[in-house]
């Protein structure tokens, strides 16, 4: 991580990650970019369907691959690149027959290995396999959740998910939110975790840097009016006022509270749900 001096009060916490020991090269391929006109939290009508959300600086975006279909070809690092989309590194994977494709960049390789897409491929960083193919214990990434719709699971920084058991045509995939979940043992994933674990250490420092990356202010609740939020009014400062946390639309937030839909059409898939609240504190 790279720290600055205290020049101003906006750089005395700031950090960020040392790109110049990582990163290769400062221009993208050009034949795998294109512009794109972000959402920022906008939906088809152009009505704001996520808050906090707008401007930022523009960005042009890097075409990555995530169903991973040319298979039996190995495939070698080119480069280490910035991402301005996503947290984690990207790299040029140039293949045994001369094409080039962005993938998602795996914590331990470097530029000069190489990985292949194949069946029953070697269970090593980088390569690509059927999940009924890879060991219970292994960490993956790029996970698909449907077989050849492309990785889905585990793409951020850091990330991986863990194969926690076979089972008559269904593979238990332990999720980073530790949910655990069946999924087609036929569904393809990438052995290894996610580059750029750091990036969860880096302390933004200042309020325009957040405007950079296009992230608006967010205000408290119980600063608004009550017709703005059901936490607000009340001379001085008060408490949220209600028994349980809820959002500025009054459906159930946080703590613990339930806000999965109960006919969602995965939940037979769930093998235990993910861990949410305040931790327990253990009882001798």
């Amino acid at each position: 991580m790279k720290h600055y001096k205290p020049t101003s009060p906006s750089r005395r916490h700031l950090s960020n990650i040392k790109f110049r020991d990582i990163v290769t090269t400062n221009e993208p391929h050009k034949a795998l970019t294109f512009g794109r006109k972000r959402a920022v939290g906008r939906n088809n009508t152009g009505r704001i369907t996520t808050r906090h959300k707008g401007s930022g600086h523009k960005r042009l975006y890097r075409d990555i691959d995530f169903v991973y279909n040319k298979k039996n070809v190995p495939a070698k690092i080119v480069s280490v690149e910035y991402d301005p989309n996503r947290t984690g590194f990207i790299s040029i994977a140039q293949y045994a027959d001369g094409e080039k494709r962005y993938v998602l960049l795996p914590k331990s390789l470097k530029v000069g290995d190489s990985f292949i897409v194949a069946e029953k491929a070697e269970v090593k960083a980088g390569n690509r396999l059927m999940l009924k193919n890879i060991p219970v214990g292994t960490f993956i990434y790029n996970v698909e959740v449907k077989p050849q719709g492309g990785g889905k699971i585990g793409r951020s920084a850091g990330n991986y998910a863990e194969v926690i058991a076979q089972d008559a045509g269904m593979t238990h995939v332990k999720m980073p939110s530790s949910e655990v979940r069946k999924l087609p043992d036929i569904a393809w994933a990438s052995v290894g975790e996610v580059s750029n674990d750091e990036n969860r250490l880096i302390n933004i420092g200042k309020a325009g840097r957040s405007r950079w990356l296009g992230i608006r202010p967010t205000v408290r609740g119980s600063a608004m009016n009550p017709v703005d939020h059901p936490y607000g009014g009340g001379e001085g400062r008060q408490g949220r006022g209600t028994r349980r946390a809820k959002s500025i639309y009054g459906k159930p937030t946080g703590k613990g509270q339930k806000s999965r839909r109960a006919k969602k059409y995965s939940n037979s898939l769930i093998v235990s749900r993910r861990k949410v609240g305040k931790k327990k504190k253990e009882t001798a």
